[in-house]
């Protein structure tokens, strides 16, 4: 009876798994239908990067933050910035359409992510392929930590694909206290890989995940149709949630290891982040990582959260200006 119990549980557990694996598989399907690739394909050692490019002028670079995808910039600040520069907006690793760092183990149970510098890297190589020259490198959230890792690398990689400047939107910079609580370490542990991400992906809602982008705007609103520009479900496909996941959970040593280089920074940063930020607090990162980067400029927004970019795009695109003018780069007029 026990032998024939167990038989049972373990074939409704098998089962279950399958059809948790059919729904999530078939939600990502359906989110990439939805919102299929909107640029282009750059290969960069056998694995694509998607970008969009548009503009003419220096170039600037725009990478976004966790869980996110180009969509966020090409929802309003690219078309701020085309008629001066040309402006490639990048899939990070792992997002979007973009492939995982090449050697990155990416089965279920595999539980490392890559780093700031490993994503600059193969986003830089990208930018070459590209003939992108002296970029403005411009990150927001976990994009702003691998714009760092772009320039921290160019202090020892010759490339003309180096930043001339960066330009960080409520970016990750420092090591930060504590954890980052159950819902990182269970999704990115071997458990997660395998049971609770494919889970989630098959199961959560849709007013669950607006509520999400809701939270990440707050204390401002999304703006008006950016739910719908996103495509918030490309990130719930299980690969691209492992990705992202794996990337967040595992980040922490390689800040600390990376932010021992920051007094060797000599280019210009400029800096936008808000006071009211909860999911980047200005005083753990942009307010300490100018005590020892003195070319980094903070220009703190009162009030304002996690989006500056969308809560105040002209001021944006003014430190967007104000770094090509520090770095002696010339926008087009």
């Amino acid at each position: 009876m026990a032998r024939r119990a167990f038989t049972i549980t373990a074939a409704a557990i098998g089962l279950g798994a399958v059809l948790t694996g059919c729904g999530a598989q078939y939600r990502a399907t359906q989110a990439e239908q939805d919102f299929p690739p909107s640029g282009n394909f750059v290969d960069v050692g056998g694995a694509k990067v998607h970008y969009v490019q548009d503009g003419s002028g220096p170039h600037v670079v725009l990478l976004h933050g966790a869980g996110g995808n180009l969509r966020d910039f090409t929802f309003d600040l690219m078309g701020r910035l085309t008629d001066r520069y040309t402006v490639t907006a990048f899939d990070r690793p792992g997002l979007g359409y973009t492939d995982r760092v090449p050697g990155t183990a990416t089965g279920p149970t595999a539980t490392e992510g890559e780093g700031p510098i490993a994503q600059a890297r193969m986003l830089r190589a990208a930018a070459e392929a590209l003939d992108i020259t002296d970029p403005i490198v411009v990150g927001h959230s976990f994009g702003g930590i691998v714009a760092y890792g772009w320039a921290v690398d160019g202090l020892d990689q010759d490339s003309p694909a180096n930043a001339g400047a960066v330009v960080s939107l409520a970016g990750v910079t420092m090591p930060w206290p504590g954890g980052l609580g159950s819902y990182y370490t269970v999704n990115g542990s071997p458990f997660g890989g395998v049971v609770t991400i494919p889970l989630i992906s098959a199961l959560v809602p849709e007013s669950v995940i607006r509520d999400r982008l809701e939270g990440t705007f707050a204390p401002q609103p999304a703006p008006a149709g950016y739910a719908d520009h996103i495509g918030a479900r490309l990130t719930l496909r299980p690969e691209n949630f492992r990705a992202n996941i794996r990337q967040v959970n595992t980040l922490r040593p390689k800040v600390v290891e990376m932010s021992a280089r920051y007094p060797e920074l000599t280019l210009p940063i400029e800096i936008v982040h808000g006071t009211a930020d909860d999911t980047v607090p200005i005083h753990i990162h942009a307010e300490e990582v100018i005590k020892i980067v003195p070319s980094a400029n903070l220009d703190r927004r009162e009030g304002i959260g996690h989006m500056p970019h969308h809560a105040e795009p002209e001021v944006v695109v003014q430190a967007i200006d104000k770094a090509a003018e520090r770095a002696g780069i010339r926008a087009r007029n």
